[in-house]
């Protein structure tokens, strides 16, 4: 049985029996079917895929657990005015067997994640990603959850990282060039704030939640960052997901100011910079070698003065 590495202080224990054995008391009907793991599982949830058709998401922390909950309100009433498929909710399991939070069962969304190289036309996904982003912007944001009032959480401010982000600078200071990097984050830090309304963001336009088939992005996944905020909160894919000429595409069908922009600039540098000490006690592989993001960022700054 594939263990599943622990990447968080307070994670509970998870893995294929204990999927088995809640399909077996809750769902039964889906309880012969075979599981296993998703190598690809988030930092949030582990993922199982059940049968061919089927995948169970089960929280990794407390401050992870609510999702399912989340994409039962919200992905419904999303799914129909946006241009690529998004998670299907099936079912939401409850505690049991040690395990202490909801978790949920979903239809399983085909394709690979994504890979910029691997595209037919790096540009066309730049431009279909920019218009899922627009489409989800456009959406009536009523009622819509806010991002809460902590460091981490997408489409807020900068200045609650800054702390943050100096302590992981002077971490990493024998590796990149503190000058640098401290001119293009407080550049992104003086950036005028968010002052429209609030708009639908996912938070997280990562390559791993963005999926692909025949060389053409065909979905975009977890959706536990979904909020009403700022826009800039949806750029990490600028810099995350796209490079050159892509990402000039990017934001030119995005049409994005430069001070949205420069705070999501901001957003993509800090979430890296930050991570790298954390993930090297927790799961070295993720943040092994140089970082692209974080040198993409600062050749963007750099030019941009």
């Amino acid at each position: 049985m594939t263990e599943i590495a622990k990447l968080h202080d307070d994670e509970v224990d998870i893995d294929a029996a204990l999927v088995v054995r809640l399909l077996s008391a809750q769902f039964p009907r889906w309880a012969d079917q075979p599981v296993r793991t998703v190598a690809s599982s988030g930092t949030d949830n582990v993922t199982f895929r059940i049968g061919t058709d089927l995948a169970a998401r089960l929280p990794r922390t407390p401050w992870a657990a609510g999702q399912a909950e989340h994409d039962a309100t919200w992905l419904p009433r999303l799914a129909p005015q946006l241009p690529l498929a998004v998670p299907e909710l099936l079912a939401i399991g409850t505690p049991g067997d040690g395990y202490p939070f909801n978790w949920g069962v979903y239809r399983w969304l085909d394709g690979e994640a994504f890979q910029l190289d691997l595209m037919s036309d790096p540009a066309q996904a730049a431009a279909d990603l920019a218009k899922f982003v627009v489409s989800l912007q456009t959406v009536d944001a009523t009622g819509a959850p806010a991002p809460a009032d902590e460091p981490f959480s997408r489409g807020t401010p900068l200045a609650p990282r800054d702390a943050l982000f100096r302590e992981a600078l002077d971490e990493l200071r024998d590796e990149y060039d503190t000058g640098l990097v401290l001119a293009a984050w407080e550049a992104s830090l003086a950036a005028a704030p968010w002052d429209g309304v609030p708009v639908w963001i996912h938070g997280d336009l990562l390559p791993g939640n963005l999926l692909t088939g025949k060389g053409r992005l065909s979905a975009v996944i977890d959706f536990a960052t979904l909020r009403a905020a700022d826009p800039a909160g949806d750029l990490l894919a600028a810099w995350y997901v796209f490079t050159g000429e892509s990402r000039r595409v990017f934001r030119n069908e995005l049409g994005v100011d430069d001070d949205t922009w420069a705070r999501g600039r901001g957003w993509a540098l800090s979430l890296q910079l930050i991570a790298i000490p954390y993930y090297r006690k927790r799961n070295p592989d993720a943040v092994r070698g140089p970082s692209r993001v974080i040198a993409d960022t600062l050749v963007d700054f750099a030019a941009e003065g």
